[in-house]
């Protein structure tokens, strides 16, 4: 199935930024490039005699960019976890038997996720007692 884009009016300016740097930021060619210029940086280090305004420039620029994308990324990271919750919640919402309480998971308190959670892994660990057990059964039988 093909996945649908937004046309580009549905999206923000800002949205539309990140998801362009976050392609670009992600690829292996920026990190060469990044690469390369620290070592263009470094080499160039006895022109300018290892001076402060030398190091300045490379403090400033990776404070600039690492500042920068500390935004990017985290509105790439909350636009992906938001579509993934609603896909999921969608998937609850469509079984039949599925507990609807847990649609909004996301939205309780760490103790009442840890409390649910807890649940969970009690049936798990049912449900691999009840698998062991009928493995032993039908090891036994001749």
């Amino acid at each position: 199935m093909a996945k649908r884009r937004l046309p580009q009016s549905d999206r923000s300016f800002f949205t539309r930024l990140s998801q362009a740097v976050s392609q670009w930021a992600g690829k292996p060619q920026t990190f060469v490039v990044a690469a390369g210029l620290i070592v263009v940086w470094g080499l160039s280090g006895p022109i300018f005699g290892f001076n402060d305004t030398w190091q300045l420039v490379i403090n400033t620029s990776t404070t600039i960019v690492t500042f920068l994308m500390v935004f990017i990324i985290q509105n790439s990271q909350n636009r992906d976890t938001a579509a993934m919750q609603i896909k999921l919640d969608e998937l609850i919402n469509r079984i039949e038997g599925a507990r609807n309480e847990l649609l909004d998971l996301e939205e309780l308190d760490a103790d009442k996720i840890e409390e649910i959670r807890k649940e969970f892994e009690a049936l798990a660990g049912k449900a691999r007692q009840a698998s062991r057990e009928t493995t032993t059964q039908a090891a036994a039988q001749p």
